[in-house]
């Protein structure tokens, strides 16, 4: 049963500042794989998670996603350049 919020799909969803858990996660780790994000993966879309994503698709010419949100052009370009945590 829901809580009112729609829960973020277990693949492919968009993630933005405040989502949580370990797709988030995920995200941190594999943009520490191209130096983009350093410190501990947290799990939560902090500033800091949003500056390394925003970072990333600057230097790639990503324009289609909202800047600093994690969206399918972006997931698709890092997911291509890293490996699975």
């Amino acid at each position: 049963m829901g809580t009112g919020e729609s829960a973020q799909p277990t693949s492919g969803g968009v993630l933005r500042p405040g989502d949580t858990g370990a797709e988030v996660t995920e995200l941190q780790l594999r943009l520490a794989q191209l130096n983009l994000y350093s410190g501990k993966a947290t799990g939560h879309y902090d500033q800091k998670t949003e500056d390394a994503v925003r970072t990333y698709q600057l230097a790639r010419g990503i324009v289609t996603d909202e800047s600093g949100v994690y969206g399918a052009a972006t997931r698709a370009s890092l997911e291509s350049e890293t490996t699975e945590p």
